[in-house]
């Protein structure tokens, strides 16, 4: 939680003070990714801290973090997708009209995590999962309305980013291979593909935990210890995706010059023998 919140905050200070210091040409997408992660580590990780030291959480706080977790993961994933999407057009992708559509669809993301956060809270599926250490979507009655749910949220939330990252991500390798069209590695989208490996790798056991449950005609949940680390590791992707900004040379100078650090360059060379040769 400390590393989520102070690396993220300490992301959009950097953005906001430091920007002539280093290249950002596709902002958009990397504040709304920070910003998912700031609330998530906000709101999210602090709630299931306090579920833990309390030992639950009350109505109507439990619905609302339901609501909100899913918003998170939703809008993560639409921000990455709306990053490689901007990385594969180029600068183009800053333009008015494309600029227009991607905030749309960074917008989009936002909503239907929100949409579709809302449905299990109207059917009252949410209540307090010790294992997930906070509110989650538990089935009790019906399998059909298990299974449509789930199938419309990995179909839309999930597998429609997904499908659009891989793809964005084949064509652009496609292109760097073949006619050597390489994006400047200055700007911060460079490390798109960590943020993308990243994401993948934190949200699996998320993704194994719900295809468990739709292959169980009892309803009954995954293993608690495969919930449990769901939890974990998605709460440890918001705090590693400022690591991963870091990782950026010039972002990393940015952050160091925010806290009077200089890192000293390499001085031109000096002469400091000769050799002679005789013919």
């Amino acid at each position: 939680m400390v590393m989520g919140v102070s690396g993220n905050c300490l992301v959009l200070i950097v953005k906001a003070k430091c920007k002539g210091q280093f290249c950002c040409r596709y902002w958009l997408p990397f504040v709304s990714l920070t910003m998912s992660d700031l609330g998530c580590s906000l709101l999210i990780i602090s709630s299931s801290l306090f579920a833990i030291l309390t030992g639950g959480q009350m109505s109507p706080w439990c619905e609302v973090v339901s609501l909100l977790k899913f918003t998170f993961i939703t809008s993560s994933i639409g921000s990455i997708a709306v990053l490689c999407v901007q990385r594969l057009i180029g600068r183009a992708s800053t333009g008015s009209a494309l600029f227009v559509v991607m905030v749309i669809a960074c917008s989009a993301s936002w909503m239907t995590g929100v949409v579709f956060g809302s449905v299990p809270v109207v059917f009252t599926w949410i209540r307090y999962d010790p294992a997930e250490m906070l509110c989650a979507v538990f089935w009790e009655s019906s399998y059909s309305d298990m299974l449509i749910y789930i199938l419309c949220v990995f179909a839309i939330c999930i597998f429609l980013p997904l499908l659009l990252i891989c793809f964005c991500s084949l064509l652009r390798f496609t292109r760097f291979c073949s006619n050597d069209n390489r994006d400047d590695e200055a700007d911060l989208s460079a490390v798109t593909p960590l943020l993308v490996s990243s994401y993948m790798l934190c949200y699996t056991p998320f993704a194994v935990s719900e295809l468990i449950l739709l292959g169980r005609l009892d309803l009954s949940a995954g293993p608690s210890w495969l919930r449990t680390l769901s939890s974990v590791m998605s709460y440890l992707d918001c705090a590693v995706n400022p690591l991963i900004y870091c990782s950026h040379q010039d972002f990393r100078e940015a952050v160091l010059g925010l806290f009077g650090i200089k890192r000293k360059h390499p001085s031109e060379p000096v002469l400091t023998a000769v050799t002679t040769h005789e013919l």
